[in-house]
């Protein structure tokens, strides 16, 4: 059985937790999925600036790991490091965010992302662009509040994020939404039966994209 290694960018054990326990649901058995956490970045990374420092620490983990694991997942939405390790030939390797918008496109349909962290939108728009994905995306919609805040208080943060999917859709116009960040990944699971359209879960779309890739 092949073993993926899920990074985690962001500085919290729990998240990674939680995000291996997501990802491992999504092989059903498929494979074995182990966590890894940074240690220099926050706990929750929210800026531009954070995201780019912490690819150096993710290249690190990635090449400590790489005897022991057939594939790496990227585990934030900005996929820090992911393009590095995959220049370096490591092992195969999938960022949820670029998993997430390859899903959301999928067949032309226009998509956009709903998240919590403002300082991160021009990252989001950079990523579908450099994906050659701008034609399809419509956007980003955000919540309301302190980002760290709303992570912390499930209930609030399902709230949010519904509305700011909600605004997706009948705002912008989009045909799928992601719920953008590795630490949303518990709320975007509770979205769907609220919505028609797909609700794009960038962890299951990456651990997806990982298996096809093992398996050819």
């Amino acid at each position: 059985m092949p073993r993926i290694l899920l990074i985690n960018p962001n500085s919290s054990a729990a998240t990674t937790a939680m995000m291996v326990s997501i990802a491992a649901a999504c092989c059903a058995g498929r494979a074995e999925v182990v966590g890894a956490t940074a240690t220099r970045a926050p706990a929750m990374i929210t800026d531009g600036m954070a995201l780019a420092a912490s690819a150096a620490e993710v290249v690190e983990i990635a090449l400590a790991h790489r005897d022991g694991c057939d594939g790496v997942i990227v585990a934030a939405f900005g996929d820090p490091g992911a393009a590095e390790i995959r220049a370096l030939g490591v092992r195969p390797v999938v960022g949820i965010g670029e998993a997430s918008m390859r899903t959301a496109a999928e067949g032309g349909r226009r998509f956009g992302v709903a998240t919590v962290t403002p300082a991160l939108v021009a990252s989001i728009a950079a990523l579908a662009d450099g994906l050659g994905l701008a034609a399809e995306f419509t956007g980003v919609r955000l919540t309301e509040g302190d980002p760290v805040a709303l992570a912390a208080d499930p209930a609030r943060l399902v709230d949010a994020l519904a509305a700011a999917t909600r605004a997706c859709i009948e705002a912008d116009g989009a045909e799928a939404v992601i719920i953008g960040g590795g630490p949303l990944a518990q709320a975007a699971d509770q979205l769907q039966p609220q919505f028609s359209v797909p609700i794009i879960k960038p962890i299951a779309a990456a651990v997806e994209q990982l298996l096809c890739q093992l398996s050819a």
